[in-house]
């Protein structure tokens, strides 16, 4: 059953691109969020990682990365438990993407956006998870077309 407000979970690769993007595809996810058409969600660790990547590679867009989460209602997930945490150990063989997927996969959402092609996009491949990935594109393109 799809829902009224669709639930994105968003990577760090997703927050850095509407940093650096005003036109993007991530930064249009965002707007989503600001006007109430999704509903937005993050993690302690992306955030966290969100943090680590803003300070090193663009720390003047540090106060931007949080008026955009704040404007756009992004909320946290719980921490992942042991159960999605062990799903995401047996999927992902690196770890800090496994602990990313375990966040998603307590938070329950709908989609997983990602920029990451090289490691989380190829997870959809591996099993059925409970949610879809793609890139802010791919999200757009579905909810262009009634999700």
């Amino acid at each position: 059953m799809t829902r009224t407000i669709p639930i994105l979970f968003l990577d760090t690769s997703v927050i850095f691109a509407a940093v650096l993007s005003p036109g993007g595809g991530a930064r249009r996810l965002f707007q989503l969020g600001e006007w109430g058409l999704v509903r937005l969600l993050v993690g302690p660790r992306v955030l966290e990682e969100c943090e680590t990547v803003v300070r090193r590679k663009a720390p003047q867009s540090l106060p931007l990365v949080a008026l955009l989460l704040e404007a756009a209602h992004v909320q946290m997930s719980p921490a992942a438990d042991d159960t999605p945490l062990q799903k995401a150990f047996d999927l992902v063989s690196y770890r800090p993407d496994a602990y990313v997927l375990a966040e998603a996969l307590s938070a329950s959402p709908d989609w997983f956006v990602t920029h990451d092609k090289a490691h989380r996009l190829k997870m959809q491949t591996k099993e059925s998870l409970p949610f879809q990935i793609g890139t802010p594109g791919d999200v757009l393109q579905a909810l262009a077309q009634g999700f």
